[in-house]
């Protein structure tokens, strides 16, 4: 009898100590910590810490000061951070694969789909896959909705791409708007206010309806759509493997549930923002373009042509792309094909 009591003290002994070993994340973003997303993140960190009563924290580094944005991926998987809270998209060099996580372009009208994807279409699977083969472990994902066009000129539909020169982010984006006959031109996000002001371009891919106000482009062009059609990037959560693994089943399901958390936030937030945004523009003689089922349509035909093309270039790709398109199809969002 004594010596099954001393056993099981020792166990209780054990599991306490356990429990009560702290695990501190190193993670890097490339928000600031002062926009949106950055306050987030923030009570992302908040949660974590009070969900596991102070076991699990995080040393956030915000604005990407520890590596370069587009290293924080490789730094996360090579040890010298624990997690990557940027985005999948600065990954394309290792695989064009990551394009289809971070922003399967034209392939869904609203963040909910976008999620839906990763939770329940198949899309983590796919996703875990790439990202295991890199060395990291694949978390979750938020999005705040749909980014919208800008423009000098009316841009009402399909139609009005032609010959239409803008500002577009290097990649995918600039394949699809080609072939709809635009002309994309690939700078720097800083350069789109002066280039817009003095002509170089008839508008821009910059950010959501709400994050243009703010950045004066309204100022300057009196055209956007809205809801928008095109672009819809995900940030993402993913940790090393290696740290992963180490982690309880107690940690790893605070640190999924605080994201979950996160991503429905920002989907709030980005819908009030906009929406005031959207009431307050036409008082201000903005035009916003709402695309027709037809047209939106359109666009997809036009990305998933590209869609196609980026498949071949790996496997990996080739699974993302036919993931994507499986779940269109399984919830009516086809092309005009």
């Amino acid at each position: 009898m004594k010596k099954t009591l001393a056993t099981a003290c020792a166990a209780a002994l054990l599991t306490a100590s356990a429990a009560s070993a702290q695990t501190n994340l190193r993670i890097q973003t490339h928000q600031s910590a002062e926009s949106v997303w950055g306050e987030l993140i923030g009570e992302f960190v908040e949660n974590v810490e009070r969900m596991s009563g102070g076991d699990l924290t995080i040393e956030m580094f915000y604005s990407s000061p520890v590596v370069a944005t587009t290293e924080t991926f490789t730094a996360a998987a090579q040890g010298i951070l624990d997690c990557d809270m940027t985005n999948g998209s600065y990954q394309t060099g290792l695989n064009p694969a990551f394009q289809f996580v971070s922003d399967p372009m034209g392939g869904y009208d609203t963040p909910l789909q976008f999620l839906a994807w990763v939770q329940y279409g198949g899309g983590e699977d796919a996703i875990q896959e790439l990202y295991e083969a890199n060395g990291m472990h694949f978390i979750g994902a938020y999005t705040g909705g749909q980014e919208s066009m800008n423009s000098s000129t009316p841009i009402a539909g399909p139609d009005d791409l032609e010959g239409w020169k803008f500002r577009s982010p290097p990649g995918m984006e600039t394949e699809i708007f080609a072939e709809l006959g635009a002309s994309p031109i690939v700078m720097d996000f800083t350069e789109i206010f002066t280039a817009l002001e003095t002509g170089i371009i008839d508008g821009a891919d910059a950010s959501t309806l709400a994050n243009n106000v703010g950045l004066g482009i309204y100022d300057v062009v009196s055209h956007a759509t809205y809801p928008g059609f095109h672009s819809m990037s995900a940030d993402h959560l993913a940790c090393s493997t290696a740290v992963w693994e180490t982690l309880s089943d107690q940690h790893k399901a605070i640190l999924e549930t605080a994201m979950d958390q996160i991503s429905l936030k920002l989907m709030l937030n980005t819908l009030v923002a906009n929406g005031e945004a959207a009431t307050e523009l036409p008082k201000q003689g903005v035009t916003l373009y709402d695309w027709s089922d037809e047209d939106r349509a359109t666009f997809r035909a036009a990305a998933v042509k590209q869609w196609d093309s980026w498949a071949e270039k790996t496997p990996e790709t080739q699974a993302l792309v036919e993931s994507h398109k499986a779940f269109q199809e399984r919830i009516g969002l086809g092309t005009s094909e």
